[in-house]
């Protein structure tokens, strides 16, 4: 069985800033354009029975606002009526009305059940869409933004069972063949459940193709599904579709189509009530195995050999246990006998004696060591130094403890560790494992369409962004860009909703539930002469700060950064924030 291989993110230290100061807060007025809407954007709020966290994170934090990486400044919406609206802005000043690039053929208000409608762009002219019921679309739309040639067109069409949002999708082109791979999230309910939320969360990998040469309908050739028990934070498809990549909190592991969860469920019960091939003792001066033998077992069927360091046990011709001990013992003077119980005992002289083995045979696992009241006793006396039922019994020793009250609220992080897991596509096993610890995942963006989306992670203080390059096995994830004291900055940000950067990490920029975004530039070259009168030298660079007040009360739907504009979509507007004029 093949290991995943445990990798590390290697940091790029020439993209670290030690000397950074801090954000300036800058009063300099940002150029903010709002549109009203023809009609609401259409909001699916959580029901009843979605009371979980994991219901929150998937649907209730969505974001209702699309970019498409593949034209700049270009977004999408769905609206109530079903409408794909986009707004593609060439200047600020002549802002046009958002227009209709396509409507759903359902009535979205039909079903109970649904989920909030989602679209992604798989290429430049190739997109993926649901409306929230379970039917997945996927549409031709031939050069976007070029009205002679673009035409939504849909060439799929299938009712793909529960409710789904797309979180991802690629177009895959070969002389052949032409594929779209697409990654489809639920949460579903899980009846065997007894402890947990009684939720479980299902990727489905659909792929859907056509062959070149023969006019035939584009069909549904692979349906591989991934279960969990969070929802992820960052999901991709690989651009050649050959593996898939997961950031989440608790892991994923690929289920068999038609594999119950009760067959996986009776698979790790019995694993863990698999009883043990022996049990051991010890005392300071010996040790004693009891191994239950077969029925009608003589002494003649029984071979033991003793060696200072190695035992070697033989039952009816067939090997029981063989390897090398934990250290050294008697050999000559151990010993074996049957008991009546129909059991073999097995006595071991310890050399060294009052040495506590904490296993009999190196790297064995098949047996069970039982402990008496009185050895549990003598290790918790020994222990007993460690812990103190006082919060801190001796503060003036020379190395006091740890105080957790040196610590600032948003260096705690409540999660436990997530994990970054790439899965292959052929085999569907875990290739690689990267445990992210304390690297608190932030927000992910698209830098190069043609690319995996990039993922940002907290390190220390500052915000890292990694780029993964599937073709590189030794260097999967590369570290392309840092968002200074970002990490420590977001954390105190408490009503944060949105997190978002722009593609050529000129700004990142957050937003809160309702009115207020804040922008955190890049260090640039000052106009004017700075000087930091406590070092006594001149600053060269300085990273600002910006606030922005929307003109609503309605919350925030949606946020997307470009290059060079902050778009925000709250029910019935759609406001934009001019961040950075190109040059």
């Amino acid at each position: 069985m093949e290991v995943a291989a445990n990798c590390s993110l290697r940091v790029k230290r020439p993209l670290l800033d030690p000397r950074f100061e801090g954000y300036k807060l800058s009063l300099e007025p940002l150029p903010c354009y709002q549109l009203e809407l023809d009609a609401a954007v259409a909001e699916v709020k959580l029901r009843d029975d979605q009371y979980t966290l994991e219901h929150m994170h998937a649907f209730g934090m969505y974001n209702y606002l699309h970019c498409d990486s593949w034209y700049q400044d270009s977004v999408y919406y769905i609206d109530t009526l079903g409408r794909i609206m986009n707004l593609t802005v060439m200047l600020d000043t002549a802002l046009g009305k958002p227009r209709e690039v396509f409507r759903l053929p359902t009535d979205l208000t039909a079903c109970d059940n649904r989920l909030c409608a989602s679209i992604h762009f798989s290429s430049s002219t190739w997109v993926t869409l649901s409306d929230g019921t379970g039917r997945l679309y996927v549409i031709g739309t031939g050069e976007r933004g070029n009205s002679a040639s673009e035409k939504w067109e849909i060439m799929f069409n299938e009712e793909l069972g529960d409710p789904f949002i797309i979180i991802h999708s690629i177009s895959l082109l070969n002389a052949e063949e032409h594929s779209i791979a697409t990654l489809l999230l639920r949460i579903e309910k899980e009846e065997l459940d007894m402890k947990g939320s009684g939720f479980y969360v299902s990727l489905e990998w659909v792929t859907i193709s056509k062959k070149n040469q023969d006019n035939k309908k584009y069909e549904i050739i692979k349906r591989d599904i991934l279960r969990g028990k969070s929802v992820p934070h960052y999901a991709a498809i690989e651009p050649d579709g050959n593996g898939l990549m997961i950031v989440s909190y608790k892991s994923f592991t690929f289920v068999q189509a038609g594999q119950d969860l009760e067959e996986n469920m009776d698979e790790d019960i019995s694993e863990k009530i698999k009883e043990p091939l022996y049990y051991w003792q010890q005392t300071e001066d010996d040790l004693t195995v009891t191994i239950r033998l077969p029925e009608d077992s003589t002494k003649e069927d029984i071979q033991i050999q003793f060696l200072p360091d190695h035992i070697n046990i033989v039952l009816k011709d067939h090997q029981f246990l063989e390897g090398k001990l934990y250290s050294s013992i008697d050999h000559e003077s151990s010993t074996w006998i049957i008991k009546e119980s129909n059991s073999l005992e097995i006595s071991l002289i310890k050399k060294n004696e009052g040495l506590t083995w904490p296993e009999l045979v190196i790297g064995d696992k098949q047996g069970e060591l039982i402990r008496d009241s009185a050895q549990c006793a003598a290790i918790a006396e020994r222990l007993m130094h460690l812990t103190s039922e006082e919060l801190n019994p001796n503060p003036d020793k020379e190395k006091p403890p740890c105080n957790a009250q040196e610590l600032e609220e948003c260096d705690i992080f409540f999660e436990e560790s997530s994990s970054l897991c790439r899965f292959d596509g052929n085999t569907l096993k875990t290739t690689h494992v990267v445990n992210l610890g304390s690297n608190q995942y932030l927000f992910s963006v698209i830098v190069d369409p043609k690319e995996m989306p990039c993922f940002c992670l907290r390190h220390d203080v500052d915000a890292l962004l990694w780029q993964p390059h599937s073709s590189k096995q030794d260097d999967m994830w590369e570290h392309i860009a840092t968002f200074n004291a970002l990490g420590y900055v977001q954390a105190s940000k408490r009503d944060k909703k949105f997190f978002a950067c722009a593609p050529n990490y000129s700004y990142a920029a957050l937003c809160e539930c309702l009115r207020r975004v804040f922008i955190y530039r890049q260090p640039a070259p000052m106009s004017t002469v700075l000087y930091n009168r406590k070092e006594g030298r001149q600053v060269g660079q300085v990273a600002k700060q910006q606030v922005a007040s929307l003109e609503t009360n309605d919350p925030i739907l949606g946020f997307q950064a470009t290059n060079e504009r902050l778009f925000v979509l709250t029910t019935k507007n759609l406001f934009l924030i001019k961040v950075n004029t190109e040059n």
